[in-house]
C-alpha cells in the first residue's frame, strides 16, 4: 500500500484516466461488435426475404391458391441454416413453417405488423415457446400490388450472444492486463519522483537547522536537477553570506575601534594638562579627525540600511554632471595629491551634460567611486573621468585608473555587500554596493571592468534629461511633491 502523498496521487491520477480511458473503449467495442454481428445477421435474413419476396411476385399468382404444396416447396427453396422460414397470412396465422412443430397462436410481434402495413419489419426478443433469445425479419410477399402473405425469417441470437460473451470477457481481461501494467508503471514512476523529493526535502529540513555544509547528492533530470542545484547553490551563497558577514563584523570592529582608542587616549591626555598649545591643538585635530571617521562609517551603515529597506528618498531636480564631477575633482584633490596622483576630466560631448537626479546622491556615487581608484592606485599614477554620450539618450561616465586592478575571480563579487578584496585596506566592504543601488534609484546602470596589475575602469549609465521646456512644470510638481513628503 502506497502511503499518502505524491506516489499515491500519481497513481490514483493515472489509474483513474487509464481506467475510465479502459471502460469508455470496453463499452464502445462491446457495442461495436455486438452491432456488427446482429447486422451481420439481420443482411443475411433480409437478403434470402427479398429473393423470397421477388420469386413470390413472379411465380406466386399461379399457384399459391390453387397448389396447397406451393408454401412447401417455397421452404425447400429459400431455408436457411438454423433458420426458421415461415409464411403468414395477414393475421399472423402460420400457414407453413420449415419448423415441424408450427406454432398453435398467431404471430403478433412488431415485426409482422410492419410487414402487414408493407415495410420491412425486424424484431428481437425472446422465443415465447422456448424463452431463447431470437431475431425476426419479415417483409410481405405482395400478388399484384396487394399484400397477400408474409414471410419471416427467424434465427436464434444464443450463439451469437455466447461469442458476444466470450469477445466481451476476453476484451476485459486484456484491459484488466493493461490496467495493471500501467498501475505498475505508475507506482515506479511515482517511486522515481518521490524518492529524490525525499531526498531533497530531508537534506533541505538539515539546512533549516542551520546545516549548510551538506548538499543534496546524485544527478536528478528536468525540474528536480534545478530544484536540487538550486538548494546547493543556496546553501553556498548563504555560507559565502556568513562569512563575508563574520568578515564584515572583524573588519568593521577594528574600524570603529582604532578612531575610538585614539579618541579615548587623547582625551585623557589632554585632561592631565600641561601641554604647551601646539601639542594641544594636535590631539583636537587628531580627535576631531578621528570622529569624522567614525561618523563616515555610521552614516554608510545607515545609507546601505536605507536603501534594502526602501527607504531613501532622493530629491529629484535637474543637475549638471559635468559640474558634479569638478567638484568631486575637487574634493578628493588633496587625498590625490599626498599620492601624486593626477586627475583628470576628459569631455568627449562639446555639450552640457544635464541628468535629472539627486545630485547629493550622485554627488555620493562619484566620490565613492574616485575614492576608490585613489586607495588603490600607485604613487605617482593617474584617473581619467571620462564623459561620453551614447545613442539611447543615455550618458556614460567612465571612471579610469592605472591601479592594482581586480582578479576575475573577484570582479564578480566586488559589488556584493560586505564583500573587501583586501580586509586590512578597511571600509565596511558596503561602498559599491551602496554606489550600484544609488545607480540603480537614478534608473542607470553600473559595471566594472578589471585586470590585474593592470588597472580597473568603472562605467555608469544614466538616463539624459528631457529638454527644459518640456519638462519644467513636471519638475516643478515633483519638488513640491517631495517637499510636502518631507
Amino acid at each position: 500500500m502506497i502511503k499518502k502523498g505524491i506516489g499515491r496521487q500519481i497513481v490514483m491520477h493515472y489509474f483513474i484516466v487509464v481506467f475510465v480511458t479502459l471502460f469508455m473503449v470496453e463499452i464502445i467495442f462491446s457495442l461495436a461488435i455486438r452491432v456488427y454481428y446482429y447486422d451481420t445477421v439481420y443482411n443475411h435474413m433480409y437478403t434470402h426475404s427479398t429473393w423470397t419476396s421477388d420469386y413470390f411476385q413472379k411465380f406466386g399468382r399461379l399457384s399459391s391458391d390453387r397448389d396447397p404444396g406451393y408454401f412447401t416447396e417455397m421452404l425447400q427453396t429459400f431455408e436457411l441454416d438454423n433458420t426458421e422460414l415461415m409464411i403468414l397470412s395477414r393475421n399472423g396465422d402460420v400457414l407453413a413453417s420449415s419448423n415441424a412443430l408450427q406454432a398453435d397462436k398467431a404471430v403478433q410481434t412488431s415485426d409482422v405488423s410492419q410487414a402487414v402495413s408493407g415495410s420491412v419489419g425486424k424484431w428481437i426478443g425472446r422465443q415465447p415457446s422456448t424463452g431463447e433469445m431470437v431475431m425476426a425479419v419479415s417483409m410481405p410477399l405482395m400478388e399484384r400490388g396487394e399484400n397477400r402473405f408474409v414471410v419471416r425469417f427467424v434465427t436464434s441470437l444464443e450463439r451469437i450472444n455466447a461469442n458476444l460473451m466470450k469477445l466481451t470477457l476476453l476484451s476485459i481481461g486484456v484491459c484488466l492486463a493493461v490496467l495493471a501494467l500501467v498501475t505498475l508503471f505508475s507506482v515506479g514512476l511515482a517511486n522515481s519522483i518521490v524518492k529524490p523529493i525525499n531526498n531533497i526535502r530531508a537534506v533541505s529540513a538539515q539546512m533549516a537547522k542551520g546545516r549548510f555544509d551538506i548538499r543534496i547528492r546524485g544527478k536528478y533530470p528536468y525540474e528536480l536537477g534545478e530544484l536540487a542545484e538550486t538548494l546547493n547553490y543556496m546553501a553556498k551563497e548563504i555560507v559565502r553570506s556568513n562569512q563575508i558577514k563574520d568578515d564584515f563584523i572583524s573588519s568593521i570592529s577594528h574600524e570603529l575601534r582604532t578612531p575610538l582608542t585614539g579618541i579615548k587616549g587623547w582625551s585623557e591626555t589632554l585632561t592631565i594638562g600641561g601641554f604647551d598649545p601646539e601639542e594641544t591643538r594636535l590631539g583636537i585635530g587628531i580627535i576631531s579627525k578621528e570622529t569624522d571617521r567614525l561618523i563616515g562609517l555610521v552614516e554608510e551603515m545607515l545609507d546601505f540600511s536605507k536603501l534594502q529597506q526602501n527607504e531613501m528618498k532622493l530629491v529629484i531636480s535637474r543637475v549638471n554632471l559635468k559640474e558634479l564631477l569638478q567638484e568631486t575633482m575637487l574634493n578628493v584633490w588633496a587625498k590625490a595629491e599626498q599620492k601624486g596622483i593626477q586627475i583628470k576630466l576628459e569631455d568627449e560631448t562639446e555639450q552640457p551634460v544635464t541628468v535629472m537626479g539627486d545630485g547629493n546622491r550622485l554627488k555620493q556615487v562619484f566620490l565613492n567611486l574616485v575614492d576608490n581608484a585613489i586607495k588603490f592606485s600607485h604613487e605617482n599614477s593617474w584617473i581619467h573621468l571620462v564623459v561620453s554620450l551614447k545613442e539611447d539618450n543615455r550618458v556614460l561616465v567612465q571612471v579610469v585608473d592605472s591601479g592594482i586592478g581586480i582578479s576575475e575571480e573577484h570582479l564578480n563579487k566586488v559589488k556584493d555587500r560586505f564583500f573587501q578584496v583586501n580586509h586590512q585596506g578597511g571600509g565596511t566592504g558596503l561602498g559599491l554596493a551602496i554606489t550600484q543601488q544609488l545607480v540603480e534609484l537614478h534608473h542607470g546602470d553600473i559595471d566594472l571592468q578589471s585586470e590585474l596589475g593592470v588597472g580597473t575602469t568603472v562605467l555608469v549609465e544614466l538616463p539624459l534629461a528631457e529638454p527644459e521646456e518640456q519638462t519644467g512644470e513636471e519638475d516643478l510638481a515633483s519638488t513640491e511633491g517631495e517637499s510636502s513628503d518631507e
